[in-house]
């Protein structure tokens, strides 16, 4: 079954490879090599991610706790560099971190199916909204915050995560279809709040990128910041169902 996943999920891949080549089509160099770049590790992250959760979920509770770790420390390292600024909307940011790391911490010692569910949907509305916002994008959500985002990117991404959780059913064959919406739902949202929250961080610190630790990404957090939150979505609303 997880062979037939990874195709589908390469299968997803190929279009959005398609779509990056005609969006750089008529860029400078520079900016089409870092693309391809960030395209490419992409790819590579996912890969990491999708083997680690179905050859044993251990290696990605190990992943979880490393991704958790590096948040921490860059938030921190940010914080520091910025001559100790802001204070109180630090704190209230490493407060916010650790909800959603204990609930990370959490998912990730979930059913395996669970976890490979989210992981896909998630994937699927990053890559999308991204392609969609690039493509149709015209109006934005936060200009003042996070300028790359618009209402079409969004709703592409959202649109296309949440119908594409009926593909992939099977990974969690007991959910009912509205319990199957409603888990890639709860996915879509938190992880799109993870992604803003990770904005006005940034945005609050005149920063472009936490770090460059990840090439064409930036840092952990500028990659993970959405698979944190959207996991710790999945956590909160399988504890409201009385799941856990």
């Amino acid at each position: 079954m997880y062979w037939t996943i990874y195709i589908i999920i390469i299968a997803y891949f190929v279009p959005g490879t398609v779509g990056i080549w005609f969006v750089n089509r008529n860029r400078e160099p520079e900016v089409i090599r870092r693309s391809w770049i960030k395209h490419l590790t992409y790819f590579i992250i996912i890969n990491v991610l999708f083997f680690s959760i179905t050859l044993n979920v251990i290696l990605f509770r190990y992943i979880s706790i490393a991704i958790i770790i590096a948040g921490f420390i860059e938030l921190i390292k940010l914080f520091m560099e910025s001559g100790y600024r802001h204070k109180l909307f630090f704190m209230a940011a490493i407060f916010i971190l650790a909800l959603l790391a204990s609930g990370f911490l959490i998912f990730s010692r979930m059913d395996q199916g669970i976890i490979l569910f989210a992981f896909i949907i998630l994937c699927i509305f990053d890559g999308l909204s991204q392609l969609t916002g690039q493509l149709i994008g015209k109006r934005k959500l936060f200009p003042k915050i996070s300028p790359n985002k618009t209402v079409e990117g969004f709703l592409g991404g959202a649109g296309v995560a949440i119908l594409s959780s009926m593909v992939f059913r099977q990974v969690i064959p007991e959910l009912t279809l509205p319990e199957t919406l409603i888990l890639s739902g709860v996915v879509v949202l938190f992880a799109f709040a993870g992604d803003t929250a990770k904005s006005v961080y940034k945005r609050k610190y005149n920063v472009k990128d936490f770090s460059r630790i990840i090439p064409g990404h930036g840092g952990v957090l500028d990659r993970f910041d959405s698979l944190i939150a959207g996991g710790a979505g999945v956590a909160l609303l399988s504890w409201l169902a009385g799941r856990l």
